[in-house]
């Protein structure tokens, strides 16, 4: 019997972390949408909500 392989075994990619700044670059659009949509002041205290839920 042949093992399934997984995709990304298949494309010869490694699994593991991406690069923060992949991660940045993913974020900042969708900051600046909800800037954009909600203002300042409700995306600080969103963020202060979230730092706090993390222990931050």
């Amino acid at each position: 019997m042949a093992t399934q392989l997984t995709g990304a075994v298949r494309r010869g990619r490694q699994t593991g972390h991406r690069h923060p700044a992949v991660a940045f670059a993913i974020a900042l659009p969708c900051a600046a949408l909800l800037v954009m949509l909600f203002g300042w002041e409700q995306l600080a205290a969103q963020i202060r909500a979230v730092a706090d839920l993390i222990g931050r």
